[in-house]
């Protein structure tokens, strides 16, 4: 005969069963010890330890660290919408697209680091954003070696943009070591001779954190510019 359990005992309690290991929970957790401990921190036993798991059960999704960090590139380049090329504004679609990158890139700490290293990443988001920047530059009327070349030269940029940027933003970049070089730097150029480096003596004002996004809108604006008259002859 069964009988309820008497009200002053308490009923067991039941640990909740964690969600099935998959290849993307795998990814989430790894950009979360990205952005909380930097690249090198990201190892599979950091990430399963993440996960409540050994390091063993992640390999059935994932073969190494390498592929790791290209699904976790993959995924954060999954937040760019590509746009349907409009050859009316072609120049100003590349340049959002190139914005877009960088944004999502500066947002994860590392990411621009595991970009440099996959000089040729071949995940899909990587390709299908390959494929929607030289679409955008073949609506401005490149050829497709010169959109590619045109394509390679801003993804360069906005890595190297994000990169620096990232550095600032997560803090790997020592603030009071880089505050010292700059003294160090300034006090070296007002050294010099100026009737040596007359215009080199006066560029330090243009370079300041505030200066940045000046200086991107320029070097996106001259390069479009460089690219729409390419496109005419």
């Amino acid at each position: 005969m069964t009988v309820p359990p008497p009200p002053w005992r308490s009923a067991p309690r039941r640990r909740a069963a964690k969600p099935a290991l998959s290849q993307a929970s795998i990814v989430r957790a790894a950009l979360i010890v990205l952005d909380d401990e930097g690249f090198d921190a990201v190892t599979m036993r950091r990430v399963a330890q993440e996960l409540e798991t050994g390091p063993a059960s992640l390999y059935a999704h994932v073969s190494n660290k390498d592929e790791l960090a290209e699904l976790m590139l993959d995924a954060v380049l999954a937040d760019i919408e590509v746009p349907e090329p409009d050859p009316a504004r072609w120049d100003e679609q590349v340049k959002e697209l190139v914005r877009d990158q960088i944004r999502v890139m500066a947002a994860h700490r590392g990411i621009a680091r595991i970009a440099w290293d996959i000089p040729v990443p071949v995940t899909p988001h990587s390709l299908r954003l390959g494929e929607a920047t030289l679409a955008l530059l073949r609506a401005g009327g490149l050829t497709l070696k010169q959109a590619t070349f045109a394509g390679d030269a801003l993804a360069l940029y906005a890595k190297a943009y994000a990169y620096e940027a990232s550095g600032w933003t997560w803090g790997d970049f020592d603030q009071a070591e880089a505050g010292e070089r700059g003294k160090q730097m300034v006090a070296y150029m007002r050294s010099l001779p100026p009737e040596s480096f007359p215009n080199m003596l006066q560029v330090g004002e243009f370079f300041s954190a505030e200066t940045a996004e000046e200086r991107l809108e320029f070097a996106l604006e001259a390069f479009l510019a460089g690219l729409k008259a390419m496109a005419k002859n």
